[in-house]
C-alpha cells in the first residue's frame, strides 16, 4: 500500500528506472497536472520519517521530467525500521 504523507530524512540512493516516454501509463495525466515534459518513472531507497513518527529505510517511487523535476512521490515498501 503507497504512502504520501512523510519527508525525507536522507537523499534518494540505488536510483532505476522502471518506465520512460509511453510506458509511463499515466503521462497524460501528469502532463495536465504539471506541463508536457518526457516524463519517466524511477524507484530507489531514502530513509524516511512518516506522519506517526516512525523512521524507516524505505522504497519510494516518482515520476521525473527534464525541466520540470521529480514529483508524486510514493512510499511503496518498508525495508528497516530505523527508529
Amino acid at each position: 500500500m503507497a504512502e504520501y504523507n512523510f519527508r525525507f530524512l536522507s537523499d534518494i540512493e540505488n536510483i532505476q528506472l522502471i518506465a520512460a516516454g509511453k510506458g509511463v501509463k499515466v503521462r497524460h495525466y501528469l502532463n495536465q497536472k504539471h506541463g508536457h515534459g518526457r516524463w519517466r518513472k524511477l524507484k530507489g531507497t531514502a530513509i524516511l520519517e512518516y506522519s506517526d513518527g516512525q523512521v524507516w529505510l524505505a522504497e519510494i517511487h516518482w515520476f521525473e521530467a527534464h525541466g520540470i523535476g521529480r514529483k508524486d512521490f510514493k512510499s511503496i515498501r518498508r525495508i528497516e525500521r530505523i527508529a
